[in-house]
């Protein structure tokens, strides 16, 4: 993935787990902070990161760090190169649901990016994060 903007285009879902918001309970909404991860999965216009490279990554990367539960899907990012030219690439992206005060997952999301940039030979994994409320209804 390129380190510039992408504009998400499509959100066909992948896979779901409902207990994305650890210690999240019924009622009034809580305060949590949403990561969104996003991972290109083209180096030099070449698919190189499968289905099965992406979830063996799942299973040895990410769920570790993040057992309580996550979200993943599948999607299609574009961006405007130096040359001024629009690329498209499909991606995955990874979305998480934490609470506002997890102060140890910026290590454990660092060492995520960390281990796809080398396992994929990526340039970025983009980041963001948005504060926001959650409850179970």
């Amino acid at each position: 993935m390129k380190p510039s903007l992408r504009v998400v285009m499509a959100l066909p879902l992948l896979a779901i787990t409902p207990a994305c918001a650890p210690a999240i309970h019924s009622g009034a909404p809580e305060p949590v902070v949403v990561e969104r991860l996003y991972f290109g999965r083209h180096r030099a216009d070449t698919l190189i990161v499968t289905d099965g490279a992406w979830a063996a990554f799942v299973t040895e990367v990410i769920t570790p760090r993040f057992p309580a539960g996550l979200t993943v899907w599948s999607a299609t990012g574009q961006w405007r190169d130096a040359d001024g030219r629009i690329q498209r690439e499909p991606n995955f992206v990874l979305e998480l649901v934490l609470p506002a005060q997890a102060h140890d997952a910026d290590a454990a999301i660092a060492a995520i990016v960390t281990e796809y940039k080398r396992r994929f030979r990526q340039e970025a994994v983009l980041r963001v994060r948005m504060p926001a409320h959650a409850g179970y209804d």
